[in-house]
């Protein structure tokens, strides 16, 4: 790459840093929940709209409408009399908490990773790591919020029924063991769409734990999804589930073998395990595509340094190749690893039995 080439695209990233920090200053104000419910506003009203100071407001308007987020009426207008607006076609990227086009919560775990940075070069330079908790609730709900509209909306409606099998006994009233639940959106995903189908959830993370047993409540599903403050590896219930799930958790275990074991011996005979982690290609090249890039920024600020914070640690990372996944599964006693025909841009979804 060229000298000029690289200044350039550096400098668009630079853009693009500060879209995504400004969107999560919007998203954590409510800024574009209010343009949207009330419509166009003024400075004054969006900053008492939102709670804030009338000059920031005024400021980040104008940032967000020159940045192409948001609209203005007449820019010609003296300042406190234009009017910024939220376009439709922006609303399920910006405020749609179920769209699977839903953005924000990617800023959201862009600035709790931020946060991190002094924690992280201590990490970087002593050894350790930084752990899911330091992150806090911005991290958690980012995780949690980002993948909700995929549960929701993908997961019980076109990627498990490409499985005909687990369909079939899904729809039959199986029982699913979900590890590494966290917020429970998966959970919920599958019980929405199988009515006759029970899931227990299990994860170590207490907050998780709690919010996904409210969000199951919220639906009314207390009564066939539940959820366990507890390791996979040590989780009750031994050959009693039909079906276990991991999405996008084994890539963060500092010990991915004990917790699929144990997913094994919650299965019953003849049972499986789906998991679902990154689309990385199968070997490192170099130069890689925007989602394998995607994947090493995200190991980097998160997934590594949460791993590597206990002790031990296999130190995955967030870019786990198959032929790593594969070496898991059979350390744990999986006889066959099948990478299933769900087709998603970001996400590889295999088979263990």
């Amino acid at each position: 790459m060229k000298t000029d080439d690289l200044a350039e695209r550096l400098f668009g990233s630079v853009l693009g840093a500060l879209d995504v920090l400004s969107l999560h200053v919007g998203d954590q104000l409510g800024l574009y929940r209010l343009l949207h419910q009330r419509g166009p506003c003024t400075v004054a009203e969006a900053a008492v709209g939102a709670g804030m100071q009338e000059r920031y407001a005024r400021e980040w308007l104008e940032q967000q409408t020159v940045a192409g987020l948001l609209e203005v009426d007449d820019p010609a207008l003296p300042a406190d009399v234009r009017r910024y607006a939220i376009p439709d076609e922006h609303v399920p990227v910006l405020v749609d908490p179920d769209s699977v086009a839903y953005f924000t919560p990617f800023a959201r775990m862009v600035a709790a990773a931020a946060a991190q940075l002094p924690a992280l070069l201590t990490a970087y330079r002593e050894g350790g790591g930084v752990g899911w908790s330091e992150y806090g609730a911005l991290m958690r709900t980012a995780q949690a919020d980002a993948n909700r509209p995929l549960f929701l909306n993908l997961l019980g409606h076109e990627w498990l029924p490409a499985v005909p099998d687990v369909h079939r006994i899904l729809s039959e009233g199986g029982r699913v063991a979900d590890i590494g639940c966290g917020d429970g959106w998966s959970s919920i995903g599958i019980a929405l769409s199988y009515p006759a189908a029970r899931v227990t959830g299990f994860d170590v993370d207490p907050d998780s734990v709690d919010a996904a047993r409210r969000n199951a409540a919220s639906y009314g599903l207390d009564d066939r999804v539940g959820f366990h403050l507890v390791d996979a590896a040590e989780a009750p219930g031994a050959g009693t589930f039909d079906l276990a799930t991991a999405f996008e958790c084994v890539h963060d275990l500092p010990d991915p073998v004990a917790v699929l074991a144990g997913a094994r011996r919650l299965l019953r005979e003849g049972g499986s395990l789906i998991v679902m982690d990154e689309r990385v290609p199968e070997e490192f090249t170099g130069p890689g595509d925007p989602v394998e890039q995607l994947m090493y920024g995200i190991s980097l600020l998160v997934c590594l340094p949460d791993g590597l914070s206990h002790e031990p640690s296999v130190g995955t990372g967030t870019v786990m190749r198959p032929a790593v996944l594969r070496g898991y599964a059979e350390q744990a006693g999986f006889g066959s690893v099948e990478v299933l025909p769900i087709e998603h841009e970001m996400f590889r979804f295999y088979r263990l039995s």
